[in-house]
C-alpha cells in the first residue's frame, strides 16, 4: 500500500508489513497480532474534524468545491493533509502532528487494508461531494 498525493512530489515508503505466524501458532497470539493497532512509520491515520477550521484566524475554504467543514485530516508521518467529501486533499503545513494528535480521541480505532478503502468507508472518496454529514 503507497500513499499518492496530489500535492507534493515526495514519495512515501509504503508501510511495513505485519507479521505473519505460521498457521500452528497460539491462537491467543494470532488475536494478539490481528487486534494490535497499526502504528510505526508507515502508519496512515486519519480522524473525522466536522466543525470549522480556523489556521492563523482565516477559515479554510476546499478550492474545489468551496465547503467549509466536514473534513478528515490524515496523518503520515510528520505531515498532514486535509480532504474534503468532493475527493480534494491538500498538504497542510499548518496543522502539525502534535496538533493533528490532540484531536485524536484514543489510542485505537478501525484499520482498513487500504487507504483507498478507508476512504470509501469513511464517505471521503468523492461521493459524497457538495454534501455535509450531520
Amino acid at each position: 500500500m503507497t500513499l499518492v498525493l496530489r500535492t507534493t512530489t515526495r514519495t512515501t515508503e509504503p508501510a511495513p508489513a505485519l507479521p505473519v505466524l505460521p498457521t500452528g501458532t497460539d491462537p491467543l497470539l494470532q488475536l494478539q497480532a490481528e487486534t494490535r493497532p497499526a502504528d510505526g512509520p508507515g502508519a496512515i491515520r486519519c480522524v473525522g474534524h466536522s466543525r470549522e477550521l480556523a489556521l492563523g484566524g482565516i477559515p479554510v475554504m476546499c478550492s474545489a468545491c468551496r465547503a467549509r467543514r466536514d473534513w478528515l485530516l490524515i496523518n503520515h508521518g510528520r505531515n498532514v493533509w486535509v480532504r474534503c467529501r468532493c475527493g480534494n486533499q491538500w498538504l497542510e503545513p499548518e496543522i502539525s502532528r502534535a496538533d493533528f494528535d490532540a484531536l485524536v480521541g484514543g489510542p485505537h480505532g478501525t484499520t482498513y487494508p487500504s487507504v483507498e478503502a478507508g476512504l470509501a468507508a469513511l464517505g471521503f472518496d468523492g461521493v459524497f461531494a457538495g454534501m455535509y454529514m450531520e
